[in-house]
């Protein structure tokens, strides 16, 4: 069974990400002097980054998988305009780019990668990891996606197919994880603290913190 890849043309401007490296820069140099001055720790700018990329912004996400799971209403507009879903909730992106959310099933996980960028969908999940803007999880995610997500110690069954998704400056995708078994009592709270950053790019599934 083939593991389908959706190309995109790619051709778009990607001014953004040089405006992102030119800010990272100024950013940078920032907290070096401020460092030396003895004024901060970089320690506690660590902190805070890795709070914004794995707490805070995928906060915004995790909220949008729970609704999908407790309403089949808000479910089915995802489906169908996912931009204007997410954003009924107050979440959108920075240059209105568009969202598509796609549905984990029994016999299809997707996953999500930007093959000749680091596009990822800010709004809902916050700032991207590092490994997502990795050449090596850019190229391999296409190449070799089962390999790829148990490196993440994710194992799929043969049986299941993957999706690979390959995100855009106009188009950004967000995986809708499927939900797990036994939360049907969970407030949409609960159900949101379910919801992985990792489970909204497809390297990881929803459920209990490990």
């Amino acid at each position: 069974m083939h593991d389908d890849h959706h190309h995109h043309d790619h051709d778009h401007d990607h001014h953004h990400d040089n405006r992102y490296s030119d800010m990272q820069a100024r950013v940078k140099a920032l907290e070096t002097v401020l460092t030396e001055k003895g004024l901060i720790d970089p320690k506690a700018i660590d902190a805070i980054v890795e709070t914004y990329e794995t707490k805070i912004g995928p906060r915004n996400g995790a909220h949008v998988v729970a609704k999908a799971w407790s309403d089949p209403d808000f479910a089915e507009w995802l489906r169908t305009d996912a931009t204007a879903a997410i954003a009924s909730l107050g979440y959108t992106g920075r240059q209105g780019e568009h969202m598509r959310a796609v549905f984990n099933t029994p016999d299809t996980h997707n996953l999500v990668v930007c093959t000749l960028c680091s596009c990822y969908p800010w709004a809902v999940l916050g700032l991207p990891p590092v490994w997502y803007k990795a050449p090596a999880y850019r190229s391999r995610a296409v190449i070799d996606p089962r390999g790829v997500l148990a490196e993440f110690g994710l194992t799929l069954p043969e049986t299941k197919k993957i999706r690979v998704w390959d995100s855009t400056a106009e188009l950004r995708y967000l995986v809708i994880p499927e939900r797990p078994e036994g939360t049907d009592g969970l407030s949409e709270e609960a159900l949101a603290d379910l919801v992985s950053r990792d489970a909204m790019i497809g390297t990881s599934v929803a459920g209990p913190r490990a």
